[in-house]
């Protein structure tokens, strides 16, 4: 009967066990090397004074209910849409990102879509061809060909690290489970060696088992110094796993929290920021 049955309970005879949280270890976060930068930013999109820097080793996480303009700012980043006032800067130097081919190139940027299907792999090719893509051009020879053993080798440890399910690296991506299909999209940008991985919405689709998992992972690869921005609206994924919280509002960010871990004081905080804008507006407007 549901009456009697608590949130730990019922995740319990979800996935057979208890839920286990999420160990990110320690990590060290280097506020010397800021590597992702946005200086008082605007955008076609709707962005307005965006101020903040992501630094070598952080979790930064963007928070916002739907519309506050969070994903419009990762893709502003990555060169959707026009700057119009502002600047972004990369590892301190200012600089105009004009596709994903220029911010995985010359920028060393991977993004990672909050719709992986559409965006994020082609799943009617193999698990192989999709982690192996962001380097065909470091695979390939002079005259732009390599065979499928070279790209098998560069891409068989990425795969091991992040434990995909499957019968063989042959297997298509679209047979793939939710939280396979996201280990594969994270595997690819591992394969590529980027500096700076945006994440949106890491857990979507995703079992609470592969959850767990995937949380450690960021920590993972925030550790190897991987500066990593993340996208969501589950707050208790965020206050789990990120660093600190910008809290975006109507393209704006209107406040940031320094993460304590304790749902009670984060998620206060963070509305409070929310709250105070919304009560704002009226009076501007008056």
């Amino acid at each position: 009967p549901m009456a009697a049955m608590t949130r730990g309970r019922l995740l319990s005879l979800m996935i057979g066990r208890e839920e286990r949280i999420a160990n990110l270890g320690k990590r060290t976060i280097d506020t010397a090397q800021t590597t992702l930068e946005a200086r008082a930013l605007s955008t076609s999109l709707g962005h307005r004074d965006v101020i903040d820097a992501l630094h070598r080793g952080e979790i930064l996480w963007l928070y916002g209910l739907v519309g506050a303009g969070r994903s419009e700012l990762a893709r502003a980043i990555l060169g959707e849409g026009t700057i119009t006032g502002g600047e972004i800067a990369v590892r301190g130097t200012p600089t105009r990102i004009r596709d994903m081919h220029d911010a995985l190139n010359h920028y060393r940027i991977g993004y990672i879509s909050e719709d992986r299907k559409q965006e994020g792999l082609v799943l009617m090719h193999s698990i192989q061809s999709n982690i192996a893509i962001t380097i065909w051009n470091r695979l390939a020879d002079f005259l732009g060909l390599f065979g499928s053993r070279k790209e098998r080798n560069a891409v068989a440890p990425f795969a091991r690290r992040l434990e995909i399910r499957a019968p063989s690296l042959d297997q298509a991506v679209g047979n793939l489970s939710g939280g396979n299909q996201q280990k594969v999209s994270i595997a690819k940008w591992l394969a590529a060696n980027v500096d700076i991985l945006i994440v949106d919405e890491p857990t979507v689709g995703i079992d609470i088992k592969t959850k767990t998992y995937i949380h450690e992972l960021l920590g993972e690869i925030a550790g190897d110094g991987v500066s990593v921005l993340l996208i969501s609206s589950d707050m208790p994924e965020m206050i789990a796993v990120a660093d600190r919280i910008l809290v975006m509002h109507d393209f704006r960010i209107v406040g940031e929290v320094a993460n304590d871990h304790r749902y009670e004081t984060v998620s206060k905080a963070i509305m409070g920021h929310i709250h105070a804008v919304e009560a704002a507006a009226p009076a501007a407007a008056e």
